[in-house]
């Protein structure tokens, strides 16, 4: 079937990037392939993180991973985990690291309009000597990822300010229905919708970001 977008004027070699502008040498070379100082300040102080991967075939998933900051642990200048928490248990992107280890991450500080990239081979563990510091409010994680460092470098601040993230008086979060909605009309449509409500609105939703667990013998 023809698609009215299948017509339209396409980039189809990288060659033709090149007269929508090239990098000057300095945003080129800024890649490095080891953590240093300041990308262990930033690691420390992002709460937020982007995990990006592709299947075998190249179909991909971007999961973002909360916890309070310093939850991600670095533990050489080319290393460093990524505790796996509660979930929804897709393993989405899991199963794409078991296909294709290359995984990109994007560290997010709320308020700093820059982020910070790092690129590498991933691989799932489910323990190690580091799993203990990995414990937040008494629970332990089952899974983590240990990320082999390839690539890191800073991305400019130029899409926080354009979409103006940080800004609360641009804030509008209110355009969009409140989440319980979203369930009720897309995964959750044949369910009491009283119960849905209850189920995102409860302090039990809020105490399974965290599950506590027995301490290992």
């Amino acid at each position: 079937m023809n698609r009215p977008w299948d017509d339209l004027p396409t980039i189809t070699d990288p060659a033709q990037l090149s007269a929508y502008g090239v990098p000057i040498p300095s945003v080129r070379d800024k890649v490095l392939d080891e953590l240093s100082g300041v990308h262990l300040d930033w690691i420390a102080a992002s709460p937020l993180v982007f995990v990006a991967t592709s299947s075998a075939d190249g179909r991909c998933d971007v999961s973002p991973k909360g916890d309070p900051a310093g939850a991600v642990l670095v533990l050489d200048p080319h290393t460093l985990v990524l505790p796996e928490r509660n979930g929804n248990r897709r393993m989405d992107g899991f199963r794409n690291i078991l296909a294709n280890p290359h995984v990109g991450l994007l560290f997010v500080i709320p308020g700093r309009n820059e982020t910070m990239r790092v690129n590498g081979e991933a691989r799932i563990v489910t323990d190690g000597p580091f799993f203990d510091d990995l414990v937040v409010r008494g629970s332990r994680p089952e899974l983590a990822l240990l990320l082999h460092v390839e690539e890191v470098f800073f991305h400019c601040p130029k899409a926080f300010m354009r979409s103006k993230a940080w800004q609360p008086e641009h804030w509008t979060p209110e355009v969009m229905m409140p989440y319980a909605e979203i369930a009720k009309r897309l995964w959750r449509k044949d369910d009491p919708p009283d119960e849905v409500d209850a189920y995102y609105a409860s302090d039990a939703y809020e105490r399974a970001l965290y599950p506590e667990t027995t301490p290992s013998t």
